[in-house]
């Protein structure tokens, strides 16, 4: 690690100072902290100096360089140590907690900050909308809790007035799953409003208005947005889960507790009465009480008798004041406390089960007020400075003392250092019946009138002789303290003067029950909530409650004992200066700290000691694979010669030592070594690993595979047999059906037997077919095939095409259709055959056509199997254009009853007719046949298909290779059908119906 830094920005960790002493230690600090490296490690301690500025050191990029790294592979900073907490957390499933501590000033809060945010970007990979809702709850609960229990002080800007401890609930797969807040010891909101806010809450933006605020309304910082602060805060608490309603009456609250400041009392001789009536209004409208209840809550006390007699006694103006002041902090710190609660409420583990869901780690973070001395230390000084030395306790009892009686335990030989143990002054504070807590709790159960000097006499008496405690009667020569009113500790981190005015106030419960009970009363369903105690009756006797001094011990030996059972790591934090200067380092100030916080013993046990200790068991468990000895399992006598072994073969003997049941490593790059060949060792065996267990994953698919195929085999066997069965069962009689089973229904078929059904259908189409043909004489099949082929070219385009009637073919030789004419045909086709030797003739029929100049005639069309013919019937059929049929390129008709036909040819002179019925039927559909005729030749003959082009609209040809369009019009008063030039072509005319 030492490495990772250059020399010019001094020593990362204070164990690799050449010698260790106060100026060696304090001349690393200041260099570090000019060079803008904040962050210095004590082996696993960060000690961190507030910068007073932002330093770019935070982000993603930054986070990625953390993450899962040990804690010596880069350089300093929180992130390293909450990386080794969550490490720690999730590899070894232990506790920790992360003891974040230092003065006031010193940085603690963001601290804490960046700490959480670095646990939260690297949880979650899979981003789980669950997990997710957790961690913005866990974040956003800073926001708010900032904004309730921080304020500005004369020593800070935003100075913590609670302490906070959260614990942060992780499942096995280390992704959060929740969270708990608890808070000690509570001790902004006009600026940042909105104007309709303000009003709601009849109050004014400027916080000089207010007796509790214009105490710090003079000094504003020019940084400070409270408007984009105020907007934050709101959408924090939406966020976590705050209703509207709920935010309202928070609100309510607040402005409640600032009128209650305004509340004047004034004696007109017998009684003590409000000075003015609005305030009290604005009061009431906010708390949702009666007017007249709240009047007599402020200036009456209600008092039960001996013989529960109930009677109002009046205050006095002082009594009055106090009782004012009481209740608008109760309203305060109940106010916090419920907000704490319900956010408890929202991140709270809910039905978690260890069976289910595994063991259940959790990662502390403790941000608690740092040690005060003011120039008036008070009664809340007095408990914060307690609570540091309790946290410095354990801080000694972890790190230095635990830390050489571990030494001692395992006989391992080393220097003793010499600390300084505080438990004599935290003995002096809550030691049983001679602690200072214990004075002040005696004093406030003592009956009659005992004062704050009374209850001083009685701490010097006790007291007197304790090396630490003093005042100025038992020292009258010191005039820093005044008689009858002050007192001193001498704490681990300085001489602290306390003020005794108010502990006793402070300490006992001033609240009078009257405004428990008014505000149990309210219509406010959140105030109501926060005031449970205020449902008894006046008369009903309760249990003395316990003072704040107690209760504020009681939660701090509770704190550590939740701390002491953790793996703890430490942030240590240090305030350079005392005038936020970003470049000033007052050596006297730092030194202080640094003697205070106990960081120079620190150095001289980490320096003496060993970096690193693990029990033999769990060292081997974690590093056996990297030696042949011990891996999978070693044979030797015990767990600590293993270990040995693994020692040896690394060469890491001269930096090792051998406890009674640890083994103690000196230096972490031993550690380091050790970690990075597990680390590479890690993959092969998880490729090992996984290559047994697929190969078992694949040998039970096998099996699995192979008896489902059996099955399926066995399935499609009866499901095929199953289907012969059925069809066999409907087409068994079809022979002897009158249509040969057309209409019987085919089963569905397997999905295996689809082609073999579809292969059936045709054979059974086929013989269907067969059995129809078979009955067709032979002198019939050439129309049958004229007939197949027309229904295939015209595709069913065409209405109707004459299927239905007998196909004559030759209908100018028929006697029947042309009785005038079909002898004179006959001799002429006579003729033709012997002169053409064509072989027979497709069809004939009488049609009207266009002749050459475009104007319509009756001709004699004539298709043989080698020629067309147009013949001039009255000459008598004198052949006038013959047309090899060679050169016929296809047939084109209409899609309607008409009798047009086109056939194109190879010249783009195409033959264009309208088909004339004979006599024999005037009804006949000729165009079917000229087509069935056509095709079928094509097809028989030539073995190549004949395209057939069906048209709706127009057919499209070539006259004398122009383009032209012949369309079909219905002309009412038309005779007969004909031909009529059109500015496309030609129109054909047919008779309306």
């Amino acid at each position: 690690m030492a490495e990772l830094e250059g020399l010019e920005f001094g020593k990362s960790d204070f164990v690799l100072l050449d010698e260790v002493n106060m100026e060696q230690f304090m001349e690393n600090l200041r260099l570090r902290f000019e060079k803008g490296r904040i962050y210095t490690f004590i082996g696993e301690v960060v000690v961190s100096v507030n910068p007073y500025k932002h330093l770019d050191i935070y982000g993603k990029e930054v986070i990625e360089d953390y993450r899962g790294r040990e804690l010596y592979e880069n350089p300093p900073h929180l992130y390293a140590v909450a990386d080794a907490a969550y490490k720690a957390m999730k590899r070894r499933a232990r506790d920790t907690c992360i003891v974040i501590s230092g003065e006031s000033g010193a940085g603690k809060t963001e601290a804490s900050k960046y700490i959480m945010q670095y646990i939260a970007a690297i949880t979650n990979p899979n981003q789980r909308a669950e997990v997710e809702s957790v961690k913005n709850v866990l974040l956003k609960s800073n926001c708010v809790l900032e904004a309730f229990g921080n304020a500005k002080t004369n020593r800070n800007d935003n100075s913590s007035r609670f302490g906070k401890y959260m614990d942060i609930n992780f499942n096995f797969n280390g992704d959060p799953t929740g969270g708990h807040i608890n808070n000690y010891l509570l001790e902004k909101v006009l600026r940042g409003g909105s104007d309709d806010l303000l009003s709601v809450l009849c109050l004014q933006r400027n916080p000089a208005e207010y007796n509790y605020t214009k105490q710090g309304a003079s000094v504003t910082l020019a940084s400070n947005n409270d408007a984009s602060c105020h907007k934050a805060v709101m959408a924090a608490l939406k966020v976590i889960g705050f209703t509207t309603a709920e935010i309202s009456s928070i609100y309510k609250i607040l402005g409640t507790i600032l009128h209650l400041g305004n509340v004047k009392f004034s004696s007109d001789g017998e009684h003590v009465v409000l000075d003015g009536e609005d305030t009290l209004k604005h009061i009431c409208e906010l708390t949702s009480t009666e007017v007249e209840n709240g009047r007599k809550a402020l200036l009456y006390r209600t008092v039960a008798t001996g013989g529960g007699e109930v009677i109002q006694k009046g205050h006095s103006e002082v009594e009055a004041c106090c009782g004012r002041d009481a209740f608008a902090k109760a309203l305060y710190e109940r106010l916090f406390a419920w907000i704490v609660g319900r956010i408890n409420s929202v991140i709270e583990v809910k039905d978690y089960n260890p069976a289910l869901h595994g063991k259940n780690t959790v990662i502390g973070v403790l941000d608690i007020y740092g040690f005060e001395i003011f120039d008036n230390n008070s009664f809340e000084q007095f408990c914060i400075n307690y609570c540091n030395e309790k946290l410095q306790q354990l801080f000694i009892e972890l790190i230095l003392r635990q830390e050489q009686d571990e030494y001692q335990r395992e006989g391992i030989t080393w220097q003793h250092i010499e600390y300084f143990n505080n438990q004599i002054i935290v003995d002096l504070v809550e030691q049983p019946h001679k602690g200072i807590i214990s004075i002040l709790d005696e004093a406030c159960l003592t009956a009659g009138k005992v004062t704050d000097t009374v209850c001083l006499d009685s701490m010097d008496k006790k007291l007197g002789q304790h090396p630490h405690y003093t005042s100025r009667k038992l020292c009258p020569a010191d005039k820093t303290m005044e008689f009858n009113r002050d007192f001193r500790i001498r704490h681990y981190a300085g001489d602290v003067t306390y003020s005794v005015d108010g502990f006793l106030d402070k300490n006992k419960d001033p609240l009078f029950q009257d405004f428990k009970r008014l505000m149990y009363n309210s219509s406010d369903l959140v105030l109501r909530e926060m005031w449970p105690d205020g449902k008894m009756s006046i008369t009903e006797v309760t249990k003395r409650p316990l003072t704040a001094a107690t209760l504020f011990k009681n939660s701090m030996i509770a704190l550590v004992d939740k701390l002491a059972c953790k793996e703890p790591y430490y942030v240590r934090c240090i305030k350079p200066n005392e005038v936020k200067s970003p470049l000033l380092f007052d050596d006297g100030r730092c030194q202080h700290q640094v003697a205070y916080l106990g960081l120079l013993e620190n150095v001289c046990v980490r320096r003496a000691g060993f970096a690193y200790r693990q029990p033999y068991a769990r060292f081997l468990q974690r590093y056996k694979m990297t030696c042949e000895y011990t891996w999978p399992n070693h044979l030797m006598s015990s767990d600590q010669e293993a270990v040995e072994a693994i020692v040896n073969q690394h060469g890491f003997e001269d930096d090792v030592a051998y406890g009674n049941s640890k083994l103690f490593v000196r230096t972490p790059r031993t550690l380091f070594t050790l970690e990075q060949e597990r680390a590479a060792l890690i993959p092969i065996l998880v490729l090992f690993l996984q290559k047994v267990w697929r190969g078992a994953l694949a040998r039970i698919r096998c099996r699995k595979i192979r008896a489902i195929y059996i099955i399926i085999a066995h399935y499609k066997g009866y499901k095929v047999k199953s289907h012969f069965w059925e069809v066999e069962r409907r087409f068994a009689n079809v022979r002897n059906m009158p249509d040969y089973g057309k209409n019987v229904e085919w089963p569905a078929a397997p999905a295996a037997l689809a082609k073999f059904q579809r292969i059936t259908k045709q054979l059974y189409q086929r013989w269907w077919a067969r059995q129809l043909i078979k009955n067709i004489p032979p002198s019939a099949m050439g129309e049958v095939r004229a007939k197949v082929a027309a229904f295939s070219a015209l595709s069913g385009e065409r209405v109707d095409w004459g299927f239905n009637r007998s196909w004559e073919r030759d209908y100018l030789a028929n006697a029947k259709d042309s009785p005038l004419t079909s002898s004179n045909f006959v001799w002429v086709t006579k003729e033709l055959k012997n002169k053409d030797q064509y072989g027979q003739v497709l069809f004939s029929s009488s049609v009207r056509m266009l002749n050459w100049f475009n104007n319509t005639k009756d001709r004699a069309l004539l298709i043989t199997d080698k020629h067309i013919y147009r013949l001039e019937p009255k000459k008598p059929f004198k052949v006038q254009k013959r047309v090899a049929l060679d050169s016929v390129l296809g047939l084109s008709v209409t899609s309607g009853s008409d009798q047009m036909v086109a056939l194109h040819t190879t010249s783009q002179d195409d033959i264009f007719v309208h088909l004339q019925r004979g006599q024999l039927n005037p009804n006949q559909d000729r165009v079917g046949e000229l087509v069935g005729a056509l095709t079928d030749h094509f097809i028989r003959v030539r073995n190549s298909p004949l395209p057939v082009r069906v048209c709706s609209t127009g057919v499209r040809v070539h006259m004398s290779g122009k383009a032209k369009i012949i369309t079909v019009e219905s002309k009412p008063g038309q005779t007969l059908a004909d031909f009529k030039k059109s500015r496309a072509g030609f129109t054909l005319l047919l008779p309306s119906p």
